[in-house]
């Protein structure tokens, strides 16, 4: 039966596709897909697990036999009878070698998918106690995984013997199907993991249109969709998905004549991306002679590449902390982080590359078990530069190897999320300290222009302060506009509310520019309000002459650009950001 789920589009296009279904960020397995010479190795590596659980099973039942029936009554017998018959269960074992042989699934990830497919089926049954059979299956399948001591990481994936229907009498159904990905969460470090993957799109049942999940969605420059509630619970394993990017809307289990619709859809969208590219090399200039700059926001060394190819003049915002996640407690040392600095600036190719030092912590903790921390509120907690200037040596470590890779091109260093004096003090202290080690060490290192975010309310008030130190700033509008209006990015339950043209919000961006401009300071807008063309026109207005996006915005933007006048675009823009309700200016 057909059905649709509402949520948030976040990237746009149409994707069409067999689910794969990700586990929640809670479970704890590692998910990736295998080279097929490693196929014989990740079943043995189940069968091993498997056997181990086997064998600790009838350690016990050996141990029971000797109690009395007070120490061991007979529901015990009877639970270990039942996990043993479950372990040598030929569906369960059947089931992974399929995952793993025919879709090249990890051991763990085969593993947990199949434990669904049989899970769906217990929770079908009408006989209560066979339904209640389900959790002995995840005990089971739990105590495997113990045994094969996987990697850290949380997703589960798609399974189900597919169903014939109308659908794959349009869509062929072979082993290169397209896959979209349905999570009820992903943590950006698990996105990293999908940049060069099969999938063609994806959705998440929580998150807001910037939270870090959908910021990395979107450099992976496929359609997507957050905020879907309770899609992960609606979709089936290998079910058949439309995923449309522009309304925000899921369709499950689409009829013929809704699958031709949306594939005309898809063949447009593609259409219009082929004539963008058009524009690649053209010079972004607005219609009244303005140079404009647009840059890219890239989270790994190796999205330099995408960020030439997009056209970009440079990176506007290198992430930094994407070096540091999923690493399980063990951070990259100076050596590794300097070379992975290098491989960017060498593969920009002499452009400029914004470096932000690690902005680790709410919507973007190091592993998931960071999640799991004390801290009431982590958007308000210890994160980015607090987190940084908490521990100093971890911090030197960064700054070395971010100056060592400004003797091979263009490096702008910028600090996220200060807002008082001391934090600037300590900021700049410790990178004299910096260059005083290297030095030390007759270390090479380059220049660097210094930089600082703005996206708390304070610092947006404090610019003079700001420019007084640092040679430029770059507005982060996700964060400030969370922190202005008190809602979190990430929660979908006040989505609605995040709004970036609230006039409070346009006032502190306007401000920032304003003062840069008249100091003769650079500034740009790094956050997602860069790459969205419906405000390009106003934030030229506002005198922005510099963007950083995600690559696959660029072109989009660009379009924009071409096509403004900034003499008439100023007096407009006025009106807007002086206007009780912006929007309605925007859009008449």
């Amino acid at each position: 039966m057909t059905f649709s789920v509402q949520g948030l589009p976040v990237a746009r296009g149409i994707a069409i596709g067999r689910a794969v279904l990700v586990a929640s960020s809670r479970a704890d397995v590692a998910h990736y897909f295998i080279e097929p010479a490693r196929v014989d190795a990740e079943i043995e590596r189940v069968r091993a697990g498997r056997n181990a659980v086997v064998d600790e099973i009838h350690r016990l039942q050996q141990s029971v036999s000797q109690m009395g029936p007070k120490d061991a009554p007979h529901e015990l017998t009877a639970l270990l009878d039942v996990h043993l018959m479950l372990l040598q269960d030929e569906m369960l074992v059947s089931g992974v070698k399929h995952w793993i042989t025919n879709r090249l699934y990890n051991a763990e990830w085969a593993l947990t998918t199949q434990l669904e497919v049989i899970a769906r089926q217990f929770d079908e049954m009408e006989d209560e106690y066979l339904r209640e059979r389900k959790a002995d299956l995840e005990q089971v399948v739990e105590r495997i995984l113990r045994y094969m001591k996987g990697v850290a990481l949380p997703i589960t994936p798609p399974t189900t013997p597919h169903r014939k229907t109308q659908q794959d009498l349009l869509l062929d159904d072979t082993v290169d199907v397209p896959l979209v990905l349905i999570a009820h969460d992903l943590s950006p470090a698990d996105m990293l993991q999908f940049k060069q993957s099969v999938f063609a799109g994806f959705v998440t049942d929580v998150g807001g249109k910037t939270s870090h999940t959908a910021i990395v969605a979107r450099s992976l420059d496929i359609p997507a969709v957050v905020g879907a509630r309770s899609a992960s619970q609606l979709v089936r394993q290998d079910d058949w998905v439309i995923i449309d990017g522009d309304a925000g809307v899921m369709i499950v289990d689409p009829s013929a004549i809704i699958l031709a619709e949306y594939g005309f859809k898809q063949r447009q969208g593609q259409l219009e991306r082929e004539r963008l590219t058009r524009l690649r090399h053209t010079p972004a200039i607005t219609m009244d002679g303005q140079k404009v700059e647009l840059l890219a926001n890239i989270e790994m060394p190796e999205d330099a590449a995408g960020a030439i190819k997009a056209g970009a003049v440079g990176v506007g915002l290198f992430r930094s902390e994407f070096l540091f996640m999923g690493r399980t407690g063990k951070l990259p040392d100076e050596e590794e982080q300097y070379q992975a600095y290098r491989r960017a600036v060498e593969g920009m190719r002499g452009l400029p590359v914004t470096i932000r030092t690690v902005d680790i912590g709410a919507d973007k903790p190091l592993d998931k078990s960071q999640k799991d921390g004390t801290s009431l509120n982590p958007a308000l907690g210890l994160r980015a530069i607090r987190w940084s200037l908490n521990d100093p040596a971890m911090f030197l470590t960064q700054l070395r190897a971010i100056l060592r890779a400004a003797a091979h091109g263009q490096v702008n260093l910028l600090i996220p999320m200060l807002a008082h004096a001391s934090e600037i003090r300590q900021t700049l202290s410790l990178i004299d300290f910096a260059r005083a080690e290297l030095d030390n060490r007759g270390v090479p290192y380059g220049p660097v222009k210094l930089g600082a975010m703005i996206e708390i309310p304070a610092a947006a008030l404090m610019l003079k302060l700001f420019l007084k130190h640092f040679d430029f700033l770059s507005i982060g509008t996700n964060d400030l506009i969370q922190y202005t209006l008190a809602i979190d990015r990430a929660d979908e339950a006040v989505a609605h509310l995040y709004d970036p043209l609230h006039p409070a919000v346009l006032r502190l961006v306007a401000d920032t520019i304003a003062e840069c401009n008249a100091q003769g300071k650079g500034v740009s807008v790094c956050g997602e309000m860069a790459g969205d063309a419906s405000h390009t026109r106003l934030l030229l207005g506002l005198g922005l002459r510099s963007f950083s996006m995600h690559p696959a915005q660029i072109l989009a933007v660009k379009q924009e650009v071409l096509r403004s006048d900034t003499s008439r675009l100023q007096p407009w823009a006025q009106k807007v950001i002086e206007s009780d309700d912006p929007a309605s200016v925007l859009s008449a």
